[in-house]
């Protein structure tokens, strides 16, 4: 049986992280004392690793494939097999974004405008990068936290900081200059493990369940019975991923019908489908959509 070391993000994406891989078919389990849950797979070795460095412990060979941002596969120039995107978030469906940010009252209006002065960021390597590339001569120093706070006191001219929403920077009275980077979690694999077919093997079945799970979210499954003579009306009404399911009740002139529609309009759809002749109305989650 062939083993694959697999790394699951700490911090911000953890929780979330162990959803996911729940409702893809994977208790995980962890403990506070140590850094490697348990998981209901013996194929699987699981360790908990900073989003910072899981793409360097991967390009190394400590971990066969794990997951993290394109960020910081940008920022540590790791030479790994990127598998697939996986876009969930800890808190919102905005996707992730590092944005160059100064106060509102800088003269500041585009990256140029900073010539010669001072940006602090968590993101050091890929904002040296950035500017680099448009010949754009600025120091880039590297913060540890509280970046906002930074450019609020003055300590630099200007920040690069991740956002979804930009509440929180606009809260502190900062404006966004522009958007250097859109990011997601990616699931990546060293290239050793990818060329193994055995592994490789393990990882596309991690991959494929993992997106079938994010497909799933915020979409339930719908079943209903209707009588032949309305059916064109109520099938008018379904807002199906494909066309729906219909089958033939046992010795009747009524149909089953199933289809897999967006949660949220659900509770304005029921009241239609009744109104159209559909009764016995089922609504249920869905884990995975394949």
């Amino acid at each position: 049986m062939s083993l694959l070391k697999l790394g699951i993000p700490k911090g911000s994406l953890e929780d979330a992280t162990v959803d996911l891989f729940l409702r893809a078919g994977w208790r995980i389990r962890r403990s506070s004392r140590n850094y490697f849950p348990t998981v209901d797979d013996p194929e699987l070795r699981l360790s908990l690793v900073r989003a910072q460095e899981m793409s360097r412990y991967v390009a190394d060979g400590v971990l066969d494939a794990g997951l993290t941002g394109k960020d910081w596969i940008l920022e540590n120039d790791s030479d790994v097999a990127e598998v697939c995107d996986l876009v969930y978030s800890k808190a919102s469906t905005n996707p992730a974004r590092w944005v160059l940010v100064v106060p509102n009252n800088s003269p500041v209006q585009r990256p140029e405008d900073l010539h010669g002065k001072v940006v602090a960021t968590e993101l050091v390597n890929f904002t040296r990068r950035y500017f680099a590339e448009r010949g754009i001569e600025v120091a880039v120093e590297f913060s540890w936290g509280a970046t906002e706070a930074k450019v609020v006191e003055g300590l630099c001219d200007a920040i690069v900081e991740v956002t979804e929403t930009g509440s929180t920077i606009r809260a502190h009275g900062l404006r966004i200059v522009e958007t250097l980077l859109v990011t997601n979690t990616q699931l990546i694999a060293n290239h050793g493990a990818w060329a193994d077919p055995a592994r490789r093997r393990k990882i596309e079945q991690v991959a494929q369940l993992l997106q079938a799970a994010l497909r799933a979210d915020g979409m339930v499954g719908l079943k209903m019975n209707v009588p032949g003579e309305r059916m064109e009306d109520v099938i008018d009404l379904l807002p199906s991923l494909q066309a729906p399911t219909v089958a033939h009740l046992f010795r009747t002139d009524w149909l089953s019908v199933e289809a897999v529609v967006e949660e949220r309009v659900v509770r304005d759809l029921v009241p239609k489908l009744l109104a159209a002749g559909a009764t016995g109305i089922i609504e249920y989650p869905l884990n995975k959509i394949l």
